[in-house]
């Protein structure tokens, strides 16, 4: 029998152990906790989250099963983007990818697509949220002896003014002291070229020299040394009515309507896009799923085709 066996329960050394105990209790769950790595074999995509303050990397059990190939309009994107990532996944030096420009036009399909191009190669992805960013370098730490190549996913990346994974993410990039691991590279999508916000006020600091020459502010400077970090941009333009009904064609064909039906459905869809404001392909998916769900034939609904799952649907 040990000594605090012996002690009575009311006893006052006994109440000041109990105490201890819950205030250390206590303690442990609000003090940093370290990255567990996890089953890299569960998937081919993770999820870096914060569950009650603990840091977790969840594998993502269902990821959209999107194809290059189910990808229309957008093939000089998709070039740059395979060429960049099949020379990382070789090992031969690649760059950090930003991929920006108009809502809906495939910019994080063509990220979802690579990953299931080269997944087979040992590419992994990790999303992680703009709010997570300060915690990049225990992720790359992380991941930095594993044999497979991450890829960083960061979708819809914009900041404001003085938020902290903006920071951290620049010095991730090309800054800190503390080089990136070759086996990861940062692939973000953002609709703002610069991340940050512009503001008219930004113009002041321009100066005019007596040649006649601009030179951009401090403020200027500082909204356009983020996006300058990543080392390939990738463009994304709104598409043009024949592009926007090619891509509702191509989801009216999966869906199972023939080519007169296809054919007959161009106006809808023209109206559709009219109602929407946007001729986007997430708009042309929106509008084949509507037609076939009223009554047209349809198959068993995709996971992803040029776009996000059926269920959201948010990026074509």
């Amino acid at each position: 029998m040990s000594l605090l066996d012996s002690l009575s329960p009311d006893s006052p050394l006994n109440r000041l152990l109990s105490r201890a105990e819950a205030l250390l209790g206590r303690l442990e769950a609000v003090l940093p906790q370290s990255l567990a790595a996890p089953d890299w074999q569960a998937a081919a995509a993770f999820r870096y989250r914060r569950r009650r303050g603990a840091p977790v990397l969840e594998p993502v059990r269902h990821a959209a099963s999107i194809q290059l190939d189910d990808l229309l309009e957008v093939e000089p994107q998709k070039a740059r983007l395979r060429q960049n990532t099949e020379q990382f996944v070789q090992g031969r030096p690649a760059n950090n990818v930003l991929l920006t420009g108009a809502r809906g036009t495939g910019k994080s399909s063509l990220i979802k697509a690579v990953l299931n191009a080269y997944a087979p190669q040992g590419l992994r992805l990790i999303e992680v949220d703009k709010n997570d960013l300060v915690d990049l370098p225990d992720l790359v730490d992380l991941v930095a002896e594993r044999p497979e190549r991450f890829v960083i996913f960061c979708d819809d990346l914009s900041f404001d003014e003085g938020e902290l994974g903006y920071k951290a993410l620049k010095s991730m990039l090309d800054g800190s002291i503390a080089a990136a691991s070759d086996n990861v590279l940062i692939y973000a999508t953002s609709n703002r070229r610069h991340l940050l916000p512009e503001q008219m006020r930004d113009n002041l600091g321009y100066r005019h020299t007596e040649d006649g020459e601009v030179h951009p502010g401090e403020a200027v400077e500082e909204k356009i040394s983020l996006s300058e970090r990543f080392g390939l941009w990738l463009s994304f333009y709104p598409f043009s009515q024949d592009e926007y009904l090619a891509i509702a064609a191509q989801w009216l064909r999966y869906y199972g309507l023939d080519e007169a039906q296809i054919a007959a459905a161009r106006q809808p869809a023209l109206v559709w896009a009219l109602e929407r404001g946007s001729r986007s392909g997430r708009v042309a998916a929106q509008f084949a799923r509507d037609l076939a769900g009223r009554g047209a034939p349809a198959q068993e609904a995709p996971a992803v085709i040029a776009g996000q799952a059926p269920e959201g649907l948010d990026h074509v």
